[in-house]
């Protein structure tokens, strides 16, 4: 799926995240986009003709974002545990501006029953993707001494993830952003081996 968009359809792309962000799948209408971009239903119909359009084009973007973000990680930082922090403070700076409380894709896992099978399909790739990065990193802190697990790196990635994710949501629950940061950090002094 192609994730280039016109410059008007990026603008639409970019408040329905905000949106998802805030609401999920079910939470937003065209008409809150049409409010947020100062353009008519029509105009979005013609970028995106169905929510289920829009909505899967804006996942595809965050998946691409979110591989290129994690891509750069790997650049920047040499040292594992560096990634993981890096990663969650990305997380923690997002959740204390305000600027994306939540990942989208968590708040569409948890409506995937409810939402179409090609955006729940997207969102089960995302977390696949997020998996193979977090997999990768922990085997590389594995083998260097830096990070010790007793189960298979897939599972402790899945459940580095779930804490990561949950801590999100323990964040929205308690409207206490610093929260998000002590989970993730707890999560991470979990896979260190103790210096």
């Amino acid at each position: 799926m192609s994730t280039e968009l016109s410059p008007r359809a990026t603008e639409i792309a970019d408040h329905t995240k905000q949106l998802l962000a805030a609401g999920g799948y079910h939470g937003f209408s065209y008409a809150d986009v049409s409010k947020r971009v100062h353009i008519g239903k029509p105009s979005i119909h013609h970028h995106f003709p169905s929510k289920a359009d829009l909505v899967l084009a804006v996942v595809a973007r965050h998946r691409e974002q979110t591989r290129d973000g994690l891509a750069a990680l790997d650049q920047h930082f040499e040292d594992p545990l560096a990634r993981l922090t890096a990663y969650t403070d990305y997380w923690a700076e997002c959740i204390r501006e305000g600027t994306s409380p939540m990942c989208i894709c968590a708040m569409l896992a948890a409506e995937s029953p409810m939402v179409p099978a090609d955006i729940a399909d997207q969102v089960r790739a995302y977390f696949q993707d997020l998996t193979a990065w977090l997999v990768t990193v922990l085997e590389r802190g594995q083998a260097t001494g830096q990070f010790r697990f007793s189960g298979t790196a897939s599972v402790e990635a899945q459940t580095f993830m779930s804490m990561v994710h949950g801590a999100m949501l323990t964040a929205r629950a308690l409207n206490d952003a610093e929260s998000f940061q002590a989970i993730s950090r707890t999560a991470i002094r979990q896979l260190s081996v103790p210096t």
